[in-house]
Formats: C-alpha cells, structure tokens, sequence
C-alpha cells in the first residue's frame, strides 16, 4: 500500500527570514493524521532567508539529520563543533541527554534550501553526538545509503532502526529498492519529478510504504530522491 502526501497538502510556517513546509506535525501546525510515520517524526523543508537562521536552542532525545540542498548553513553546538553544511554534504546530530546548536544562512545575498529529519531514537538519554559528511563525489548509481545503525559503507550512524537512502536521477533511469517482511518505508521528493511504481510523485511530496516488497522508481525529470527503510 502506498499513501501519497501531496506538497501543498504539507503545513506551512512563514516568518519573514523563514519559509518552512511540514510533513508531519511541528511547532504550531497540527495535524493528528500525520503527526509521524513509524520512527520518521519530521521532515521540514527550509527557506532561509541570507543571513538569517535559528539561533541557539536546545534539543534532547532526539536523532536530527540535515540534507543540504542549496546554499551553506553554518552550524554551532555546545559541543564545541562549528561547521559549514554544504549540497551533497549530510549531518547527523544525536540529542540525547541534551544539547544546543544554531543554525544560520552563511551567505549574505543567498537563501538556503534544506531538509531538516528528525527520527525518534532507539532509547532516551543517549549520549549527545555529532557527524558530517559530503557525499556530492559519489558516482553510484541508483541509491545510497546516507545513514544506517551500523554506519556501514561510509554512511553515518544513527541510533534507530532505520537506513536512508539518496538518489539522483536523470530522465528515464530508474532505482530499486527491496522491503523486507515488516519493513516500511517513506519516500520523499527533495526535487523534479519521479514515478513509485508506477504512482507520480513530484518534488515536495512523500509518500508512506507498507506491505510492498519492492519499490520501483523512475524519473521523469532530474530528480532528488530520499528514501527511508524503516522497521
């Protein structure tokens, strides 16, 4: 069964510096038919406007991952990490106990497009943990894995059952992915236009996967696809 979550359809918060479409429930939108999907608790697309970002604030018992999709974010945490999130490159940051970042458009003249994914984790109070990655030289083909629990193959690791997977599409080609038995999964549109067998999806819109074994996605236009297995 495969339930689409049409773009427009997502909630909406706009504030100025901030343009942020919802996928599931988040701050003061509230919808009780998507609050979450299995352990995959938020996606939120993000405009930010130059200059402008999230300042301060903390988190805890949660596992929080970041796409870059245009421009450069900077990050600060009480970690003691400070890092500029580009395209291509991922971050994953473990809550846990407890911890406060920022995150800020680096640029002065350009906005910043981004995904930020938070995940429920395995257990509460984890220690609190932070990874970067670029993954914008990788030249396989169909998807890869981004994160894992095992952290296998170069992806980062995360404290949930889950693995995400990126792909990029040109017209025409296609990827493949297997569901084993009790498995599920969500598949979101980050950019153009594909198809999940066979049903049309386009950028911004997700669709939630359960009781299929294979998932069959083609391009219609250059796509971004992320897709998370989930148990």
């Amino acid at each position: 069964m495969i339930t689409i979550r049409k773009s427009n359809d997502r909630g909406h918060t706009e504030i100025g510096w901030l343009d942020s479409r919802h996928t599931f429930s988040f701050g003061d939108y509230y919808d009780p038919r998507n609050v979450n999907f299995r352990s995959l608790r938020v996606i939120n697309e993000d405009h930010i406007a130059p200059g402008s970002g999230f300042g301060m604030h903390g988190h805890r018992d949660m596992e929080i991952v970041t796409c870059m999709l245009a421009g450069t974010l900077q990050h600060k945490d009480s970690l003691g990490h400070g890092e500029l999130l580009r395209p291509g490159e991922w971050q994953r940051m473990t809550a846990g106990t407890g911890v406060r970042h920022s995150e800020f458009n680096h640029s002065e003249k350009d906005p910043a497009h981004l995904l930020q994914i938070w995940l429920l984790p395995e257990k509460p109070a984890l220690d609190p943990g932070y990874e970067q990655r670029s993954f914008a030289d990788d030249k396989q083909k169909g998807l890869r894995l981004i994160v894992s629990p095992d952290a296998r193959n170069g992806a980062l690791k995360i404290h949930q059952d889950v693995q995400i997977y990126e792909g990029k599409l040109q017209p025409g080609e296609s990827a493949s992915h297997t569901l084993k038995p009790k498995r599920h999964a969500w598949v979101q549109v980050a950019a153009g236009e594909i198809t999940l067998n066979g049903q049309a999806l386009a950028a911004g819109d997700g669709a939630a996967v359960s009781d299929e074994t294979t998932l069959a996605i083609v391009a219609r236009q250059p796509a971004h696809v992320i897709l998370f297995d989930l148990a």
